[in-house]
């Protein structure tokens, strides 16, 4: 037995310096994710998947995310005895600065992480003797994070890219150049003309408007955001392994775009006692005994993500929306989901719906959209959330804010046909009057229900035995084990 002296934290959040005890033999993964929730999560399950196949896992968070992760958990999981070892470095940011200013956030990302990752491999690996066989072997990095794809391929350490959102989104990345050529962005990622597009005959139709950089933020954050994608993608295609959550029945024509995307989702959690599980918010989970008194298929379960955020009249909307629709709900209410203070709720709101409704600060959403009483699902179709509704066989309501949520959308209406869009007014607000409609339109539209119980099949077949992701999820294994 081998032990070091690693980063780690009581189930307080206190760090402290602790001894690890580390097996022989094991192949020894570093992993790095983008510092957002909705790929810290995947990539999370990931890694638990791994170990219990025999891997050693690091999981690198920047010192911010660590700090989230750390005070979220719940008081009985302790990370000094997680099988994942969680340790931080820099991204370059001050304590107080914003970090969902996704454009500053990636140039200092670039400017500051690099040189910490070569450090701490570096480190890591001088820990052992020379013929240990638990130096990393090999660096696991979201292709957000390409450019750990070059320090690792720098150091000789096998690469593996790996893709958390829909493959779709990384084909439209991949044809930056065509795209540029013919005319639809300039250099700078700024379409030159809103239209729709499509990559292939099959693929859902794009709206150059909601193209993933260019619907955040200014003007310098979307080119930012631009640049940092699209080197980032260029990157990652150097690795030796490209896995993607998702699978092929639901993208086959994404895929073939990007023939070495190698799909092994969905990636959902397993749930495990006593593991950290990568929430940036602790979890209520008086909402599934709440669940538990509902009757069978009577609730609406209501969440937008980790970075959603609505104004006072949208939020206002949405909730008279909710009441207007008359059913139990369970609504998810981050701290900041509005852009004031605190959330302010219409008069006597909270009144009138306190028998019929429930609301939390984060859910344990896997547990919520498998329960038998939850009917449909308003969501901002985030990638995570789409896997996670399909693999459920809830339909969806679909509010996308932003990113790759449009195209996400797109799929769940247009290709899959699993749920309905809501639509924005001429005031840029989604009103009450369409929330309750296309509510109604739904909950009347039998072969909606049945198309999403149908994909619940598909998805979960994927992870059978006989499924295409478990077979590449054991073909990695079976790769990375014989190095």
């Amino acid at each position: 037995m081998i032990r070091v002296k690693t980063r780690t934290a009581t189930n307080r959040g206190e760090e402290r310096e602790s001894e690890r005890s580390i097996s022989m033999g094991k192949p020894h993964a570093l992993v790095i994710p983008f510092p957002v929730q909705g790929h810290v999560i995947p990539l999370m399950t990931l890694s638990h998947s791994l170990v219990q196949h025999g891997f050693e896992i690091t999981f690198v968070c920047t010192e911010f995310t660590y700090k989230q992760i750390l005070s979220s958990q719940p008081k009985e999981v302790s990370s000094n005895q997680s099988q994942i070892r969680l340790i931080s470095m820099p991204d370059g940011m001050e304590p107080g600065e914003d970090r969902n200013h996704l454009g500053k956030l990636c140039e200092s990302i670039t400017s500051t992480m690099p040189a910490y990752l070569e450090e701490l491999i570096r480190k890591m690996n001088r820990s052992f003797p020379d013929d240990s066989n638990n130096k990393i072997t090999c660096v696991i990095a979201d292709e957000n994070m390409g450019w750990a794809v070059r320090v690792a391929k720098k150091m000789g350490i096998p690469q593996v890219s790996f893709w958390p959102a829909a493959a779709g989104l990384r084909a439209l990345l991949l044809h930056i150049p065509q795209l540029i050529e013919d005319g639809v962005i300039d250099a700078k990622g700024a379409p030159k003309n809103h239209q729709m597009i499509k990559l292939s005959p099959s693929m859902p139709a794009m709206n150059t408007a909601h193209f993933g950089w260019h619907c955040i933020g200014d003007l310098p954050t979307q080119q930012a955001l631009f640049h940092y994608l699209y080197t980032n993608t260029q990157a990652a295609k150097e690795a030796d392994w490209l896995l993607s959550n998702s699978f092929y029945d639901i993208e086959p024509s994404a895929f073939k775009l990007t023939p070495k995307l190698l799909p092994i989702g969905p990636l959902l959690g397993t749930n495990l006692s006593g593991e950290i599980t990568g929430n940036f918010w602790s979890e209520d989970s008086s909402c599934v005994e709440w669940l538990d008194k509902q009757a069978p298929c009577s609730v609406i379960y209501i969440a937008f993500g980790s970075i959603t955020v609505f104004n006072q009249h949208q939020f206002h909307e949405l909730a008279i929306g909710i009441e207007l629709i008359g059913q139990p709900f369970l609504w998810v209410v981050k701290p900041d989901l509005t852009d004031s203070s605190a959330a302010t709720y219409p008069d006597g709101f909270q009144e009138r719906i306190a028998t019929r409704g429930k609301i939390v600060s984060w859910a344990p959403q896997q547990k919520v959209l498998a329960h038998p009483s939850v009917s449909l699902f308003i969501t901002h179709c985030g990638w995570n959330s789409t896997m996670e509704g399909l693999s459920m066989g809830v339909p969806f309501l679909c509010w996308p804010y932003f990113a790759d949520q449009f195209l996400n959308q797109s799929y769940i209406s247009d290709i899959w046909k699993v749920g309905l869009q809501l639509n924005v007014g001429d005031d840029g607000i989604i009103s009450s009057a369409e929330i309750y409609k296309k509510f109604k339109d739904l909950i009347g539209d039998e072969t909606i229900r049945t198309r999403a119980l149908e994909m619940k099949e598909k998805t979960n077949r994927n992870l059978t035995t006989e499924g295409s992701s478990l077979k590449n999820f054991n073909d990695f294994l079976q790769a990375m084990k014989g190095r």
